[in-house]
């Protein structure tokens, strides 16, 4: 059983203009393309992507911005509790808007949500964590998590990623 606990329940969550503030990120690493080690080969970006508990497709770990938390804190909270992973913010992708089916309360009866993107360099992947009895995490190819992401907005996250990493390699200012 994992020692880390994740948090539950509405008491300390953010909201803005009838937004309930979500923070969230695209975990990444970067890959050999052969298997060999050999120092000159090229490196490819993967992207950790978890199975939904409640359906089909996979997501980016994103959860409620709390109170007691920085949006930039929350983002590693999530990474964590729902992806097993640690690591480091690298930079801010954008905000994306979206209706939430099963998140509407009080102060957001629409369910609409508002969530800050980061992405997040893995360092470090948990052998337990706290939501790994609903959640798989797996390793995919940006082009194929393209296909496989559950939302619209996360893919939007996602090819931002993208374009964050070009204007990196474009910089030569590669992890």
């Amino acid at each position: 059983m994992s020692e880390l606990v994740a948090r539950t329940g509405r008491h300390q969550q953010r909201y803005e203009n009838g937004y309930r503030l979500v923070s969230g990120c695209v975990p990444f690493r970067y890959k050999s393309s052969n298997d060999c080690g050999d120092s000159s080969s090229e490196k490819i970006v993967e992207v950790l992507m978890i199975n939904s508990p409640s359906g089909p497709g996979l997501l980016f770990p994103k959860g409620g911005w709390e109170n007691d938390e920085t949006v930039e804190q929350a983002a590693v909270r999530e990474a964590v509790e729902e992806a097993g992973v640690r690591g480091d913010i690298m930079d801010f992708l954008g905000h994306y808007e979206f209706r939430s089916k099963t998140h509407q309360d009080e102060f957001s009866p629409e369910g609409l949500c508002k969530a800050a993107m980061f992405a997040l360099f893995v360092k470090e992947e948990l052998e337990l964590w706290p939501e790994q009895s609903t959640r798989n995490r797996r390793w995919l190819a940006v082009s194929e998590a393209l296909g496989s992401l559950r939302h619209a907005w996360m893919r939007d996250a996602l090819e931002c990623f993208c374009k964050w990493q070009e204007d990196k390699l474009a910089n030569g200012t590669k992890e």
